[in-house]
Parts: structure tokens; C-alpha cells; sequence
């Protein structure tokens, strides 16, 4: 009885697909479903067959093998049995049961088909195929922990065999008898079977678990197996059973835990081991290397190797979201019967109302289960893509040549890691539309065509139009984000260089110049934005305005065909009309998302193949082979492949194994060069390098990891306590550790920051040492330290702990070569001399002006020395160095140090220089919202948009009502008004609601980017006025991550989310206004359901809250571990640690899936069971129509209601997925307030307290017990300084390495604010003047030589103040002027990022060129020297002298000769004055340390002299 209320509730109101059936003669003996059937069950039987043969071969050959084999012994296991393989067990079971059962029936009864022989063939043929299925499954068990791919072929198409079986036998059992026999019983229950093993299929695991009974374990695993094991076991998601991966239940006990406190890291589990970032590198980089084997290619296609990696995965979504699309189009198709079922109730009975009611519940069960599944799967496949692209780039990074690095920004390859990255994790959302926009086209068509007839012809039309007019569109859009990109990443790569030389934009008070630029790189940005959100605006205008339009279209077709409008018909039109809405919409959207992709796709895939190192320029030799350790044989290099003129030419040289060989000569000669030729670093363009051992690479610039002193040592390697105490001792870092609060575990700051350079030089030299390798290039490794240091490094290091191995040695200190075996000197690219020290000099012909230039300085030095004390230099060859005592000072110093605390007491966070990333804990607190919505002109904008919002909802209601209430119920009924007017009015309710969504949208990105702007701008000022301390402490990953991904956020997402909060709000108010209209008692139950909606959302916002947030920190150590592998790129490849940098890489690449995938799960979880709820409000609306009386309710207007009840669901959870994803979204807003926060430095400028123009005029510092240190938390690093340096006087700094000598610099130039104490120049307090006022005054050339991208006289002058006849004079004066002539573009030649086109060497005669053209009162050199030749350091000094005559130079250098000549000299110990006097004085007392430093310098020059001579 209840089918057949259910066939007359259709056949009544004419449906269509009877009316179809009936319309087929040739069904009168319907054979059709045998036809269709037989061939597919033969195929696959066929395939069954011949996959059993094979089965069977292997087998065979299993068996004779193991007859070889029977002394081995096998230990038994047991057997776990899963779900999955006991339920695919039981339905294949009931299945073949249900298929044998027919057999009789066959035989005995009466078929539809009149040819007996094929039904019973089809039958036999199930039962044979059921039959291998079940035997399959038996056999499978102690094998496989998959399904076969076979098995869930045949699932997968006996599913839908069954479906169109059951759909035929049903409709026979109708037209024939009108009711259900016994077959039409056993089709549900194979529908129900086959269901079951679909979902197996789709799954594909078995659940069979292997479990080891024996105590013998396998060796060959080791620990790596069970780490993975249990990382498999960790995985909730993993191990979640097919009604948990339905529900998302397997996410239950992260919410019990998240409900109860703020999740930390560890409280997540791990991804399933299928998502892990190994995994899928591995993956990706197979399905690479299958499409170069393919194409027969150096460079794969990006596009292949991601479409190979992703299609299955793509596949099974694709299969949700098709039948999502058909599901969703039930209603529509539905609501035309249901109202004319409301008009009719009487006839047609209850029942077949409420079986309405529940056709309309299933397809949306059935479209919540679907979409939930496959927006999931496409969350998950975009997880997969990132994490396998970001691996890929990072290994990318690693391996590109230096003229690919210099192509290519830190800042650009970022956004590829970042930003790009993201878009083509988007694109994975995005794809189902492609498979589901035709079919909700076709549904559309074919619902409006059940309705309407040939009028749906015109709405195809129509559509196709409105779909027409956003190609264009679409075209625009991907012109604007090329554009976007390109201009962000020219804004990423200027803050990033910013954020990098920030210690010398303050120095030089060049920040706000900086500042400025990057404020116009933003404003590009900004306006490529701007005109993206409008045309996007305009383009949700057609998205509202396209219903409008098609149904306008489609109606006056109707009207002119004849074609009858009634109520019923209208409101189905409406709500498949609304439907049309998302494909319409959806193809701007993806063919705007798929031109972001293919952009983005495009920047990788150029960037994955740049030029890479040449993995073949270096030919390895075993040991045993040779007993040179280096051959160069005709050696030609070039930084630049494609140059016909080389860096280094006509290269020969063979260094045996244990030789000690120096290389030396001027500024830019290629000594570099030849090491980079050795590491493999430079492009060989011709000859050959022969390589005998391992090597270690000490670069010039020091290359310092985040963490500790310890780590930085070890460098991955195994801690041995005594191998580390004899590396720290040679490397002179004991002293240094008794120093830190926290010893060698003392964590450093981003690039060493708050390491001195000597300290940064000693900790990479231990590294060096630690690796025990047998090659060992050193790059100028003595610069950065002091005599005595230096001394003990050659000493102890060199010669001592590394005595036995082979060491190439660049220095400019002619002191350390004679004690080389060899020693080269280069001039242009070329080995000009080669010998040893004594052959070199009688040669005389280039190396004497090196050892000259030493000569006269050791000279001054001696000079000096006599003058003071004659018998100072007489002392015993005997003599310890172990006298020679680097911490000599004043008994008064040494009792200050004493009454110390003992640093082993201090514990906590002292010694922590970088802290963990900030992050709020608990809801966002409602200033965060109100400081996002009054941004912008104080939030006036706000009601406006909600106003126009409201306004739009108002109209689209009445204009649906209007069409509602004056068409008929039925065709014999007339409309009460003439058509034409009845869409003259609803055309223009419409028209001026969908310009109501025009300015609301306009308006809405208006609003977003202005906030936006205001608050980067705002960002960008603390960031750039914020203290040193702030990025001492700070890693840039931080600062990066904030104004690239938070601040992308921000211009694109931000404004849109917190939009849709109040217009979902808007429109579902509109839903319930509507059916309440029409049965009010539909609030019973709407209440109780609001409450446990609104229950279930605080229930899962904490959770996701906090799981959102550890996402994004997760981010910035990513970012920040691959800007310092990019910088440390050639030290990492030297030492062979590409493998565990790569492996780091993949951990913090799961430390941030692993928030990020179950934030994304989260919102699944909370989704379907709102969907749930609202589907079962809707289904209760719908009984309650059903159920009251005939005449209370107009049925037109109940249709409307349906009409809006279909989206209920939709929109009751996009209102709580809207006010959680803004909530997600609404953390960048949190982040970027943080950094507003950010305590600012000292005013630049004090108007009240401004100094004279000419000051400083004589230059006199004087220091008033001053006490500096970095932070609260650590030590003091200056300790009661009190001096004074007299104005025009030549003041000397010097002091052991770290002993506070660069600190003081900084005070000077208020880099750190004192603590305590003052510094006065010229009478006045710098403390009391603005920072500018001060630094603008003072000249300096820093320790570490900074440049910036662009050109030299950018460099030198980007304040422009200077001629370029006065820039020109400045650079001959630095010694550079004919570098820069011989440059075609002269001053406009280029300088790349960080300069690595020029040597270290020439940057610090860059900054000395800075320095001239400024001609301050003060000029502070801090080791400007260091990476210069002797020759051109004796220039420098000269013309220092010259141009600074009569004014302050206070000079720290580790080159005695260079602080010799002056007036006073300070000597600095453990940040204390040790002494401070005339230099003569002190080398009176024999005592001082001063004197000592002169003695130990004499004693190291003092074989030189005796060859020299």
C-alpha cells in the first residue's frame, strides 16, 4: 500500500519519467536490461579470469622457490581481522546467496524479459563472478592489507548494476502488477549489499592487521619501522572505521581535550602516514622522474608529475561531488509535485505527502554525506600538494646554482613556498567543479524541461550568456593576479632585504628612505588589488543579477509560447534557478582560481628548473687511489655559464694529502673563487677537479644556525664529550662559554645576532673541526678575530688538532704564510706565483707588495714597541704561550667578575634570546573585531554595506512572493493580473536587488582593502621603528610570515569572511521569516535545533580556534629554516647535509599539516552534523505542511516556503561555518596587532631638543658609567664604562673576541639604549636629541658589510645628497673606481641581493665609500679592514688618515697595526675598561694587556722577520 501511494502521488501529478517509460514501445518485452548488463558482467569475469591465471602462475613459482628455502625458518603471526574485510565477507556472502536464490526462480517463474536464456545467463554469470569475489576475499587474508584492484573495480560496478536493476524491476513491478514481489525484496537487499561494498571500495583497506608472535626481531628494520608503525598507530584518522570517516567521529577525542584547556602541539596527532610530507616527497618525486623517463626529458612537465600524483585521490572526489550535483537537484525537481499535491491534498492522501517529505529528506542525507566527503578529500588532497611542492622547492633551493640565486630573491623563492603554494592548494578545491558544472547544468536543463518544456531552451540560452560573459572577465582577472604577484613579490624581496640589513639602515639613518620604498612597492600592489576586488564586485553583481535574468528570459519565452505559468511551476523554476546560481558563479571563480593556479604553477615550475649546481664538475677518488687529496688540471670557472670570459682561468694545481696550503692575494682576485672551484660552488667550463675525501668549508661570511652554541657545533652530528672539549678548547670558545649564562647550550639569534663576528667565526671553525673531514677551506677564517685569537686558532687549530689533514687556507695576513707548505697567489682569476714563502720572495714579482705592505705595519708596530721599551721585545724563544694570558686586567676588574653570580645558577629563560612566537590563547577578544571594523573611516562604512545586504533581502523575497501569489495554483486557473506587468514587477524587484549586491560588494572591498592598507602601513612603521633588541629576537621568518601570508589575508579574504557572517545571517532570517509565514509552529522545533547548533559551534570553536592558530605559527619555522638553508647553501652542500636539512624540512612541514589537517577536519565535523540537524528542521517543516488541513494555507505560498526550506540546510551551517572560518581568518587581523604593539625606539627627530647644525664640532665622546645589555633577561654585556675620547683624536679599541667592543659602537649610535649611565658628545646627551639627529651626524663602516639590491650609487648615496662627481671622487678614494669604470653601466652598474656580486672584500670598501662622502665629525670603523690585503689596508689607513684629519676616528680592530698609530687606545675585557692610555704608556707596563698583545704579535712576525730579511 505504501508504494502504491507513493506511484499515485507521482502518476497524479504527471511525472515526467513514467510518462518516459511508457513512451518506449520496444519495452513491451523488456530485454534492455539484460542487453546492458550481459557485456559488462563478461568483461569483468573476463578480467577476473585472466587475473586468477595470473594469480595462479605466480604462485607456482612462489612454491618451487620456496623448496630452496626450507632451512629457513618462518615464525608464525597472527592475524587481526578488520571491519572492512569482515563486512566486504558478509555482503559478497549474502550476495552470491541472493543470486543463487534466483536461479529457481528463473527457471520455475516468470521473467520481464520473454528470452528465458538470457535472463538466466545474466544470472549465471553473477553467481560465477560473486563466486571468484568471495573465494578472492578468503585467499587474500594472510597477504594483503588492501583490496585488490580488481575487487573494488567490480564493487565499484556492480553498484551501479544494482541501482539500474532495482530502478527497472520496480518500475515493471508497477506497469505490470502494482505491487512488490519477492525479486524486487531481494533487489533492496542487494542495493543495501553493494552500497555496503562501495563504501569499502572507495576506502580500499582491508583492516587486517599483522601481528608478530616470535621474539626475534628483525635488524634490518631498526627503529625507523617502528617509528613508523607508530606514527601509523597515532593516527586516529588512520585507523577510523567507515562510519567514523562518514561522521568525522574519529576527531571526537581531540575535541574532548580541546573543549577542556588551549591545545598545545603535542596534543595533535599525527597525520595518517599517507599525508606525511616523506611520504608524499617521495611520492611526487617518483611520479617526476616516470614523466622524465617518458618524455625522454632533462626538464619534466610540473603539470604531469601533479596530475600523476593527485588523480586517484581527485578521482574519489570527483565521485562525491558528482553525486552531490545530482542530489541536489531532487528538490527542485521535487517542489512542482509537492505543491500540486498541497492543492489536491484530499485525493491523493497523507501518505503520499509524507513520502514526498521523505524523497525530499533522502537526496539531501545522501547530498550532506557527498559534499561533506568530497570538500574533505579536496582539503586533503590540497595538504598532499603542498606538502609534496614545498619539499620540492626546498630541495630545489638547495641545489641552485649562484646564478640562479641570484635570479631569484629570498624574499621571491618565499612566495613560491608560500604563497603559490597556497593557490595551487586552492585549485585541489576547486577542480570538482569542472565534473560537477556540466552536470548541474543538465539537471537544471532537464528539471526546467519537466516543467516549463521548450521554455527551459531559452533559460539554456540564457545561462550559457550570463556563463559567456565571464570569460572575459575570467581573462581580466588572471591579467590582475600576474600583476599581483609580480608586485608583491618585488615588496616581499625589499622587506625581506630590509628586515635583513636593519642594524645598518639604523646605523646610517636610513630607514625611513627604506621605509618609503616599500611603502611605494605597496601602493603598486594596492592599486593591482584594488582593480581585482572591483572587477570581482562586478562580478558578484552578475552572480545575483544572473537569476534575475535567466528567469526574466525564461518566463516572457513561456508567455510567448503559450506555455502555462502556474504557481507550482514558477516556484520549482525559482528554486532551480537558485541553483544554477553556483555553477554560474562557480565558473568565474574557477576559471579565476584555475588562471591563479596556472600563474602560480608556472612561477614554480620556471623555478624548479633554474640552473642547478653542476653535480658532475667534481670527480670523487678513493682514498687508496692517490696521494693528492686536490687535482685541478686545466681548470676554467665562470660565475656566469653563458660568459665567454671566466672567473678564474688556466687553474693547475695538486695539493698532496696533510699539506697546508695558503692562498693569498689583492681584493677581488678570485681567492674565493678557487675554493668555490674546489666545493663544486662555481660553473667548470672546462679541465678537470679531482676530489680524495670529505671536506669541510669555513665560509668569509659567517653562517650561523638558530639554536644553540652546541647544535651550531655538532651540526647533526653525534654528541662525543671529549672529541667536543678538545674542538671548543682549539677553537678558543672555553672563555666564551664560562661567559654565557648558559654556557655552550646559550641560544643564538637569528644569523648570530647577538654573537660578536669573532665569536660567529669561532663557532663555524668548531663546526669545521668537529666533522673530523680531511679536507678542510678555510675563507679568510682570521679576519673577524683578534691577534692573540687568531694566533691560537692557527696554532692550536690549524697546525694542532688538524695538523694530519689536507687545509687550503685564504688569509690577508702574511704573518700565516710562512708556515703553508705552499702558497698561491692570485691576481685576475689567475694562480700568478706558487711556492713556498722563500721562493715566493725571491721571485719578486707580485708577492713582495703583499709582504711589503706587512712589513711596513709590523714596522710602525716595532717603531712603537722600541720607543716604549727597548728590551720589550727580547723575550725567551722559550717562552710559553700559555704566559701570553688573553684575560689579563687590573686586580679591581678581576674582583668585579668574582663577585659575579655564578653562572650556573642562572637558569629559566636566561640565556634564551629568542623566544617562542607569541600566541593568544582563548576566543578572540572583541577589540580584535571592533579594531578590524573601525579601521576603516571609523567603521561609518559598516551599516551602509548591512543596510544594502538587508535591502537585497528584502526584494529577492518579494519579488519571488510576488511571482507566488499572482500566478495560479493550476493551468484551468487565469493570473490575476497580465503577464507582461506581472514581470515588468518582478524584473524590477530584482534589477534593484541585484544593485543593492553592487553596492554592497563595492563597498565591501573598499572597506577591506582600505583596513587592509591601514593596517600594513601601520605594521610596517612599528616593524621598521621597533628596537634592534625586537630583531635580535625575532627571527624574520616571523616578521615575513605576518606581512606576506597574514597580510594576503587581509587584502583578499579578511573583508569577504566577516561579510558573509552578517549576509548568511541576513539570509537565513529571510528562510525563517518565509516559512514561518506560512506554518509558525515550524519555531517548536527550529528553536531547540538553533540551540544545540549554537551549543555545537562554542562546543567546536575552541578547538578549531586553537588548532588555526598553531597553523599559522607553524608557518614561520618553515619560512625561516628554509631562508637560512638558502643562505647557508654552499656550507650544507660541502659538508654533505643536504639529506638532513631535507629531512628537518619534512618535520616542520608535518608540524604545520598536523593543525592544519585537523582544523580543516574540524570544520567537516561541524558541518555535517549542522547539515543533519537542518535537514531534519526541513524535514519536519515538510511533514507539518503535509499534515495540516487543506484551506489553512495557500499552497503557492507553502511551495515558496519549500522553495526556501531547501536551502535551509545550506544556509543554517553557512552561518555557523561563516562565523567560524571568520573567527580562523580573523587570527591574521590578531597577528598583525600584535606587531602594532611593538615597543618603539627613541623619537627620531625631538623638535624641544634639536642640536646646533654643526654639531658634533670638536667630537668628544664621554662615557658616564654606562651598563648596556640586550635584553631584561640577560647578562649586562658593558660594565661600568666610564672614559672620555677627546675630540680629533685617533682612539684604538681593542679586546679579546666578545669582550663588548661592538657593543660599544652600537651605544654610541643608541643601537641599545644604556641601561644605566650616559654617553655625551660635544656637551650634549645623545639620549636627550633624536635618533636621527644622532646617527645622521656620525659616519660608520660596520663589521658585517651590508648592500642592497640595485645599483652602486644606489648604494652608496639612496639618499641622493651627493653629486655623481662627488660619488666618483669617494669610490677612487676606496679604491674602486676602476672597478666600476670598466662596468658599461658605470654608477648605474647592479648589485644583487646582498651583493654577491661583489666580494667581501669590495662591500667593506663600499661602506668606506659611504664614509667619505659623508665626512662626519665621528667616524667609527668596526673591523672595516678585516677582509682587505694588507696593501689595500695600508691605502685604506692612509686615506682614512687624510681625509679624517682632526676629527674623532674610533677604531676596533684586530689588526694591531691599524690601532698602533693612535692617540689613545682602550682595551676592553669581558665588558669592562681593562686600560685605557696613550699606547706608549702602556707598553711602559710589561704587565698590561696591551703590552702582551704587541709581545704575542712580535713573537708571531718574528720567524717572518728573520725570512723577510
Amino acid at each position: 500500500m505504501l508504494w502504491e501511494d507513493f506511484s499515485n502521488a507521482l502518476s497524479s501529478s504527471k511525472f515526467r519519467s513514467l510518462q518516459v517509460w511508457a513512451a518506449w514501445p520496444q519495452l513491451n518485452s523488456p530485454c534492455l536490461l539484460e542487453h546492458v548488463m550481459l557485456p559488462v558482467e563478461l568483461g569483468f569475469l573476463g578480467i577476473f579470469l585472466v587475473q586468477l591465471l595470473r594469480k595462479g602462475v605466480e604462485l607456482i613459482r612462489k612454491q618451487k622457490s620456496k623448496v630452496s628455502d626450507q632451512g629457513t625458518q618462518m615464525h608464525p603471526t597472527v592475524i587481526k581481522v578488520g571491519i572492512s574485510y569482515k563486512a566486504s565477507l558478509i555482503c559478497s556472502t549474502l550476495l552470491l546467496a541472493l543470486h543463487i536464490s534466483r536461479l529457481p526462480m528463473l527457471i520455475y517463474g516468470e521473467t520481464e524479459c520473454n528470452s528465458k536464456p538470457q535472463a538466466l545467463a545474466s544470472e549465471i554469470i553473477q553467481v560465477l563472478s560473486w563466486s571468484i569475489t568471495l573465494i578472492a576475499i578468503c585467499k587474500m587474508a594472510k597477504w594483503s592489507f588492501k583490496f585488490p584492484w580488481i575487487l573494488r573495480a567490480w564493487w565499484l560496478g556492480s553498484f551501479f548494476l544494482c541501482i539500474t536493476s532495482t530502478v527497472f524491476h520496480v518500475h515493471f513491478s508497477f506497469i505490470n502488477k502494482g505491487e512488490f514481489g519477492i525479486r524486487e525484496y531481494a533487489d533492496f537487499l542487494d542495493l543495501l549489499s553493494s552500497t555496503c561494498l562501495l563504501g569499502i571500495s572507495i576506502r580500499g583497506r582491508t583492516g587486517i592487521v599483522l601481528i608478530g608472535t616470535n621474539d626475534i626481531s628483525d635488524p634490518l628494520l631498526g627503529d625507523k619501522a617502528d617509528k613508523q608503525s607508530e606514527c601509523r598507530t597515532e593516527s586516529p584518522y588512520g585507523k577510523a572505521t567507515l562510519l567514523q570517516l562518514i561522521t568525522f567521529s574519529w576527531l571526537n577525542p581531540l575535541f574532548a581535550v580541546g573543549y577542556k584547556k588551549p591545545l598545545e602541539q603535542k596534543d595533535i596527532p599525527s597525520v595518517d602516514i599517507k599525508d606525511s610530507a616523506e611520504f608524499l616527497s617521495s611520492s611526487f618525486d617518483e611520479n617526476l622522474k616516470r614523466v622524465k623517463e617518458k618524455d625522454l626529458t632533462t626538464n619534466p612537465s610540473v603539470y604531469k608529475a601533479i596530475y600523476l600524483f593527485a588523480r586517484k585521490k581527485a578521482a574519489i572526489n570527483a565521485l562525491f561531488a558528482v553525486i552531490n550535483a545530482a542530489a541536489s537537484y531532487v528538490g527542485p525537481y521535487l517542489i512542482s509535485d509537492f505543491v500540486d499535491f498541497l492543492s489536491d491534498k484530499e485525493t491523493r492522501g497523507l501518505k503520499s505527502g509524507y513520502l514526498l517529505s521523505l524523497g525530499f529528506l533522502c537526496a539531501k542525507m545522501v547530498e550532506t554525506i557527498t559534499q561533506r566527503q568530497w570538500i574533505f578529500g579536496a582539503r586533503q588532497l590540497g595538504l598532499r600538494l603542498r606538502a609534496a611542492l614545498t619539499s620540492h622547492i626546498y630541495k630545489k633551493g638547495l641545489l641552485l646554482s649562484s646564478r640562479s640565486r641570484q635570479s631569484h630573491s629570498g624574499g621571491e623563492i618565499m612566495n613560491y613556498m608560500s604563497v603559490d603554494v597556497q593557490r595551487i592548494t586552492d585549485f585541489a578545491w576547486y577542480i570538482n567543479i569542472i565534473w560537477m558544472l556540466p552536470i548541474q547544468i543538465s539537471l537544471a536543463i532537464y528539471v526546467l524541461h519537466t516543467n516549463l518544456g521548450l521554455g527551459s531552451l531559452a533559460a539554456l540560452a540564457a545561462t550559457l550568456i550570463v556563463m559567456g560573459l565571464n570569460i572575459p572577465l575570467t581573462r581580466i582577472q588572471k591579467r590582475y593576479q600576474s600583476r599581483i604577484m609580480e608586485a608583491k613579490d618585488d615588496r616581499m624581496k625589499a622587506t625581506s632585504e630590509v628586515l635583513r640589513n636593519m642594524k645598518t639602515l639604523k646605523l646610517q639613518a636610513w630607514d625611513n628612505q627604506f621605509l618609503h620604498k616599500i611603502e611605494e612597492l605597496r601602493k603598486i600592489e594596492y592599486n593591482w588589488l584594488w582593480k581585482s576586488l572591483r572587477q570581482q564586485a562586478f562580478s558578484a553583481f552578475i552572480f545575483w543579477a544572473s537569476p534575475t535574468f535567466i528567469s526574466v528570459v525564461t518566463f516572457w519565452a513561456c508567455d510567448l509560447m503559450g506555455i502555462e505559468l502556474t504557481s507550482g511551476r514558477v516556484l520549482s523554476a525559482f528554486a532551480t534557478f537558485r541553483m544554477l546560481q553556483d555553477p554560474i558563479f562557480s565558473l568565474p571563480d574557477l576559471l579565476n582560481v584555475m588562471a591563479q593556479g596556472k600563474v602560480s604553477v608556472d612561477r614554480i615550475a620556471s623555478f624548479l628548473q633554474e640552473e642547478e649546481i653542476q653535480q658532475d664538475s667534481i670527480e670523487y677518488i678513493p682514498k687508496e687511489q692517490t696521494e693528492f687529496d686536490i687535482v685541478i688540471e686545466n681548470g676554467r670557472f665562470s660565475w656566469d655559464p653563458d660568459s665567454s670570459s671566466a672567473n678564474l682561468d688556466g687553474i693547475e694545481l695538486k695539493v698532496k694529502r696533510g699539506m697546508k696550503v695558503a692562498i693569498c692575494g689583492s681584493v677581488g682576485s678570485g681567492k674565493s673563487s678557487l675554493l668555490s672551484g674546489i666545493l663544486g660552488e662555481i660553473h667548470k667550463q672546462s679541465g678537470r677537479v679531482k676530489i680524495s675525501g670529505t671536506k669541510a668549508y669555513v665560509p668569509q661570511s659567517p653562517w650561523i644556525l638558530t639554536g644553540n652554541i652546541r647544535d651550531n657545533i655538532i651540526f647533526g652530528n653525534d654528541y662525543n664529550n671529549a672529541k667536543y672539549e678538545k674542538t671548543i678548547e682549539a677553537c678558543a670558545l672555553k672563555k666564551d662559554f664560562e661567559l654565557f649564562s648558559c654556557g655552550d647550550l646559550t641560544e643564538i639569534g637569528e644569523r648570530g645576532i647577538n654573537m660578536s663576528g669573532g665569536q660567529k667565526q669561532r663557532i663555524q671553525i668548531a663546526r669545521a673541526v668537529y666533522q673530523d673531514s680531511d679536507i678542510y677551506l678555510f675563507d679568510d677564517p682570521f679576519s673577524a678575530v683578534d691577534a692573540h685569537t687568531g694566533t691560537h686558532l692557527f696554532k692550536e687549530c690549524l697546525m694542532g688538532i688538524l695538523k694530519k689533514k689536507t687545509i687550503l687556507y685564504v688569509t690577508h695576513q702574511v704573518e700565516f704564510l710562512p708556515a703553508a707548505d705552499l702558497i698561491l697567489v692570485m691576481q685576475n682569476g689567475r694562480i700568478t706565483q706558487a711556492g713556498k714563502f722563500e721562493e715566493l720572495l725571491k721571485q719578486n714579482i707580485g708577492f713582495e707588495v703583499l709582504v711589503g705592505a706587512h712589513a711596513e705595519a709590523l714596522e710602525s708596530i716595532l717603531t712603537v714597541e722600541n720607543s716604549s721599551k727597548p728590551t720589550l721585545n727580547s723575550t725567551p724563544d722559550g717562552e710559553s704561550n700559555a704566559n701570553v694570558n688573553l684575560n689579563a686586567e687590573p686586580a679591581h676588574a678581576q674582583q668585579d667578575i668574582e663577585q659575579q653570580d655564578n653562572p650556573s645558577e642562572i637558569t629559566g629563560k636566561e640565556g634564551k634570546l629568542v623566544q617562542e612566537e607569541e600566541r593568544e590563547k582563548g576566543s578572540i577578544s572583541k577589540e580584535v573585531y571592533w579594531s578590524y571594523l573601525t579601521t576603516c573611516r571609523g567603521g561609518a562604512l559598516v551599516p551602509i554595506i548591512i543596510l544594502a545586504q538587508s535591502s537585497f533581502q528584502v526584494l529577492q523575497i518579494a519579488s519571488n512572493y510576488w511571482m507566488a501569489w499572482v500566478c495560479p495554483t493550476s493551468s484551468e486557473a487565469q493570473p490575476t493580473y497580465d503577464m507582461n506587468f506581472i514581470l515588468l514587477v518582478y524584473m524590477a524587484l530584482s534589477v534593484g536587488g541585484s544593485l543593492c549586491v553592487l553596492v554592497r560588494a563595492i563597498l565591501v572591498a573598499k572597506a577591506g582593502l582600505l583596513t587592509a592598507q591601514a593596517l600594513f602601513t601601520n605594521m610596517l612603521h612599528c616593524v621598521i621603528r621597533a628596537p634592534m633588541s625586537f630583531f635580535d629576537s625575532t627571527p624574520t621568518g616571523r616578521i615575513l610570515n605576518r606581512v606576506s601570508t597574514d597580510q594576503s589575508v587581509l587584502d583578499l579574504e579578511m573583508a569577504t569572511k566577516i561579510g558573509w557572517c552578517a549576509f548568511s545571517i541576513i539570509q537565513i532570517l529571510g528562510i525563517i521569516a518565509v516559512m514561518s509565514q506560512v506554518a509558525w509552529q515550524v519555531f517548536v522545533i527550529f528553536i531547540p535545533v538553533l540551540a544545540i547548533c549554537i551549543w555545537y559551534q562554542r562546543y567546536y570553536t575552541p578547538t578549531a580556534r586553537e588548532l588555526a592558530r598553531l597553523a599559522q605559527i607553524q608557518i614561520a619555522p618553515i619560512l625561516h629554516h628554509f631562508a637560512e638553508s638558502l643562505a647557508g647553501a654552499a656550507p650544507i652542500r660541502a659538508f654533505d647535509q643536504e639529506g638532513r636539512f631535507i629531512y628537518t624540512n619534512l618535520v616542520l612541514v608535518d608540524e604545520f599539516s598536523r593543525p592544519w589537517f585537523h582544523n580543516v577536519s574540524a570544520m567537516e565535523w561541524l558541518s555535517f552534523r549542522l547539515n543533519l540537524l537542518s535537514n531534519f528542521l526541513f524535514a519536519f517543516s515538510l511533514v507539518l505542511l503535509v499534515s495540516l488541513p487543506e484551506g489553512i494555507i495557500s499552497p503557492s505560498i507553502a511551495g515558496l516556503a519549500v522553495t526556501y526550506g531547501i536551502n535551509l540546510n545550506v544556509m543554517q551551517a553557512q552561518v555557523i561555518w561563516n562565523l567560524c572560518n571568520a573567527e580562523n581568518k580573523m587570527i591574521s587581523v590578531e597577528r598583525i596587532l600584535q606587531y602594532l604593539n611593538i615597543k618603539s625606539e627613541a623619537p627620531l627627530l625631538i623638535e624641544d631638543s634639536r642640536p646646533p647644525k654643526n654639531w658634533p664640532e670638536t667630537g668628544t665622546i664621554c662615557f658616564k658609567n654606562l651598563q648596556i645589555r640586550y635584553a631584561e633577561h640577560l647578562p649586562s654585556v658593558l660594565k661600568n664604562i666610564s672614559c672620555t675620547f677627546s675630540g680629533g683624536k685617533k682612539i684604538g679599541v681593542v679586546g679579546r673576541t666578545g669582550s663588548g667592543k661592538s657593543t660599544l659602537i652600537q651605544a654610541i649610535f643608541r643601537i641599545v639604549e644604556p641601561r644605566e649611565g650616559s654617553i655625551i658628545i660635544d656637551n650634549v646627551d645623545i639620549c636627550n636629541i633624536g635618533l636621527h639627529d644622532l646617527r645622521l651626524r656620525l659616519s660608520i663602516i660596520p663589521q658585517d658589510p651590508a648592500l642592497f639590491e640595485g645599483t652602486v650609487r644606489g648604494n652608496l648615496d639612496p639618499l641622493m645628497q651627493y653629486s655623481d662627481d662627488e660619488v666618483w671622487q669617494a669610490l677612487e678614494k676606496c679604491q674602486l673606481g676602476h672597478l666600476v669604470r670598466a662596468k658599461e653601466e658605470k654608477l648605474d652598474s647592479s648589485v644583487v641581493e646582498n651583493g654577491e656580486n661583489w666580494s667581501v672584500g669590495q662591500r667593506q670598501l663600499f661602506c668606506l665609500g659611504r664614509a667619505l662622502l659623508k665626512r662626519s665629525s665621528i667616524l667609527v670603523l668596526d673591523e672595516a679592514t678585516a677582509s682587505v690585503d694588507s696593501a689595500t689596508d695600508g691605502m685604506i689607513q692612509k686615506i682614512i688618515r687624510q681625509e679624517f684629519e682632526n676629527r674623532t676616528v674610533v677604531t676596533i680592530a684586530h689588526r694591531i697595526h691599524t690601532v698602533i698609530d693612535s692617540d689613545m687606545v682602550l682595551v676592553l675585557s669581558d665588558g669592562r675598561i681593562a686600560e685605557y692610555d696613550s699606547p706608549s704608556k702602556l707598553l711602559e707596563r710589561e704587565d698590561s694587556f696591551f703590552s702582551k698583545l704587541i709581545k704575542e704579535y712580535s713573537r708571531r712576525s718574528h720567524g717572518f722577520n728573520s725570512m723577510a730579511t
